[in-house]
């Protein structure tokens, strides 16, 4: 039997290694040891600043949430906002139930697998909703897989790339999601032999991470994971093996899967009488889609076990060409908002026409690859401007549907050196219109934008967030969040006001929003508030209550702007009482 090497002999075998490969640009130190009594204290100190997994979403509200940002794919809204808000309720009822739901046999995780064409928002919604409930999220294209490995590691590296998502912490990390595109592309077909096997193989190895398994955070073969358990073994006199659990990871997989619909088809036209006839449009494809059945993806060329263990399907439409122009529009869109960045990256403020955005939507559906032709269209209309513009100094550029028919001529116009009072005007037109968008798109959304973000939004309020948006590149839940925490900010200098001056002031709605405007338009700080505030009113309040006995003052905007009509007429009123 061969003698195992102590962690000294270990340490100078990669040491000579690293030199060899490296020479003596890479070198081991030998850790410090550290007494125990203080590993402890770090170990009860790290513990206790772990994030702990506090799960209440409800599937309606994770997908209003959804809505905001994705146009159409209700059917899959519904499916993975209900599945995955299930999934996560389980795990935190499981923790704190007294009956042992966790060892039950037979359990089935809700893993999903999603179905739809390209450029449909797949991975979008995965990450939006990785995003939203706080879990470590991790990518995989299961084209890069094959029966030994993934990317030169092996099947379970997704999994420990959740730990490094979760900053080491193993709770969070066993809580995951990892998503897995392209996952048709491992489907084997029964009429060809050699690289399907390796495609099998694929599948079986995705088997047990799909359901439960321990894996093991220390990769085989890896000189720093062997360093980093000499280190362990160095602090703690222990080797532990320290595992991820993956029973209550949710795997979701996706993919075009081109061929399905017709396997389907034919399924149903065998079971029914007569022949039906071809699909023809992508409704009726997306429609038949959400038939399948497990015989349907097992006849595609999946294992019968891998199916299994994708019970929960969600399959997505292909988007129309009026989709496209609805996601270009969609104020929380990162194509307009990243193209928005890229010119102010210059100091160029851009505006885009409605117009405009119709032509790009057209030319995106053309391409035929869904939402992801947007992004080529938008390059390929601007690129000219975005190259000109930043060595001319402008300063404001109004995108319209002028500069896709006549971009010589726009360009001339944008870039000449004494400026143009006709781009000026237009650039205010398109302010007023993206303004007045947004405030549409805010009041038809106020009562979940207002639940969601705690804030009241009073027409002037809508005002200021549709102001702020105009102004700043960020999105509507940014731009809500931004003014909510202005107001919260505001409503202090009444506390400060009662501290400093012995005297109770209420700011009114209406006065909050003016001050709001103060900071957005004048750029002033809470200081310069508070101090107006004081300048404008102890003196005449500390009168009211000298005359009077009364305490509490209410300041509308009116009063803000005015005063000392304002003080004046509270002291007619008080002595005409």
């Amino acid at each position: 039997m061969e003698k195992i090497p102590s962690p000294k002999e270990i340490e100078k075998e990669i040491g000579e290694f690293l030199a060899k490969k490296f020479g003596g640009e890479v070198k081991i130190i030998s850790p410090v040891r550290i007494p125990r009594e203080v590993l402890s204290e770090a170990a009860k100190e790290h513990s206790e600043k772990k994030k702990e997994f506090d799960f209440d979403l409800k599937p309606e509200e994770l997908v209003s949430f959804l809505d905001q940002y994705m146009v159409r794919q209700d059917y899959a809204k519904a499916v993975l906002a209900t599945k995955i808000c299930t999934h996560f309720n389980r795990i935190k009822h499981s923790e704190t139930a007294e009956e042992d739901i966790g060892s039950m046999v037979g359990r089935i995780k809700n893993n999903v697998l999603m179905i739809g064409p390209t450029g449909v928002g797949k991975t979008y919604m995965v990450k939006l909703i990785a995003k939203k409930i706080g879990v470590p999220f991790v990518k995989g294209d299961a084209t890069k897989f094959s029966e030994t490995g993934y990317v030169g590691g092996d099947v379970e590296d997704l999994v420990r790339d959740l730990l490094r998502e979760a900053d080491g912490d193993i709770e969070l990390a066993q809580n995951g999601i990892i998503y897995i595109d392209e996952i048709d592309k491992i489907a084997s077909s029964h009429n060809l032999i050699g690289s399907d096997i390796s495609r099998t193989g694929v599948q079986r190895a995705l088997l047990k991470p799909m359901e439960e398994t321990e894996v093991e955070l220390k990769v085989p073969h890896d000189p720093i994971s062997m360093i980093q358990e000499i280190e362990r073994f160095r602090k703690t006199g222990k080797r532990d093996k320290r595992t991820i659990n993956t029973k209550n990871i949710l795997f979701i997989m996706s993919g075009a899967f081109a061929d399905l619909a017709e396997i389907i088809h034919k399924r149903i036209r065998k079971q029914s009488i007569g022949f039906g006839a071809n699909i023809t449009s992508p409704e009726e494809q997306a429609d038949i889609l959400k038939h399948a059945k497990s015989e349907d993806l097992t006849e595609f060329g999946f294992e019968s076990e891998f199916v299994g263990r994708l019970p929960v399907q969600a399959v997505f439409e292909k988007l129309t060409e009026a989709d496209l122009l609805q996601i270009l529009k969609n104020p929380n869109n990162p194509v307009i908002l990243g193209k928005k960045l890229d010119f102010a990256a210059y100091g160029i403020d851009v505006k885009f026409e409605e117009r405009l955005l119709r032509v790009l939507a057209k030319n995106a559906f053309e391409e035929n690859t869904g939402a992801r032709g947007l992004v080529s269209a938008v390059e390929r209309a601007l690129l000219p401007f975005e190259k000109a513009l930043p060595s001319a100094n402008t300063k404001i550029f109004p995108a319209t549907e002028a500069i896709i028919r006549i971009p010589e001529k726009s360009l001339e116009l944008l870039t000449a050196p004494e400026g143009n009072e006709l781009i000026d005007k237009e650039f205010e037109r398109l302010v007023s219109e993206e303004e007045a968008f947004i405030r549409k798109y805010v009041e038809s959304n106020k009562k979940m934008l207002a639940d969601k973000y705690n804030l009241t939004l009073t027409p002037s309020r809508i005002d200021t967030v549709a102001d702020f948006y105009c102004n700043h590149i960020m999105d509507i839940g940014n731009v809500i969040k931004k003014v909510k925490t202005f107001s919260d900010e505001i409503k202090k200098i009444e506390l400060y006001f009662y501290q400093n001056h012995d005297i109770n002031i209420v700011l009114e709605e209406d006065a909050i929003d003016f001050i709001i405007e103060q900071f957005i338009d004048v750029a002033v700080d809470f200081e310069d508030i508070y101090k107006k505030l004081s300048m404008d009113f102890e003196l005449g309040l500390r009168l009211v209550r000298e005359k009077t006995g009364r305490n509490r003052f209410f300041l509308t905007r009116e009063a803000l702007l005015n005063p000392e009509s304002f003080i004046s007429n509270l002291i007619k009123d008080e002595l005409s009482n």
